[in-house]
């Protein structure tokens, strides 16, 4: 009697938390977006991280490979700007909220392009590996080749100058 109270505990946790990653993952924000920063949008109130990709920092300097530097988070920024705007509207697939509340997503123009995809590729943002599995490594390796956005020249992963500039432990 005991280990068939437990197994059927067991099975209903278990179908719980395979409803609610389901319907997390189910769930999709539709909308003109404004760009927060490079790897960040909101769209109708909603802040929504862009999964599995880090851009730049706004304040960020980044050399351009000329011998000079430039804010390559704010390029980013613009870039991705310019890019949202030409095929409205975006549509985001929740994947989780972050530790800030904020949903995390993959999100696509009208006409179908990822956009986390499409930062990475033009070199906007790096694939942050921890969270995408490596998913867009391969378009990372062609903007590098291509030096291309931050690849152009040298620059601090996003994640450690975060780190830097707080003066705490980077968490990459």
């Amino acid at each position: 009697m005991k280990i068939t109270y437990f197994l059927f505990a067991a099975a209903a946790v278990a179908v719980a938390n395979l409803c609610c990653h389901s319907s997390l993952a189910a769930e999709a924000i539709v909308g003109r977006a404004s760009v927060v920063d490079g790897d960040t949008i909101e769209i109708r109130d909603q802040r929504i991280r862009l999964h599995g990709v880090d851009a730049p920092e706004s304040w960020q300097l980044c050399e351009d490979g000329d011998g000079g530097s430039y804010r390559c988070g704010k390029e980013a920024a613009a870039a991705l700007d310019r890019f949202l705007a030409a095929s409205r509207p975006i549509r985001c697939e929740v994947v989780e909220r972050d530790r800030y509340e904020r949903f995390v997503a993959r999100c696509f123009r009208a006409d179908g392009r990822e956009v986390n995809r499409w930062l990475v590729e033009n070199g906007n943002a790096v694939d942050w590996k921890r969270y995408s599995g490596g998913d867009y490594a391969n378009v990372q390796e062609i903007a590098r080749s291509k030096a291309i956005g931050i690849w152009r020249g040298k620059f601090q992963l996003p994640c450690y100058a975060r780190a830097e500039h707080s003066g705490r432990e980077p968490s990459c």
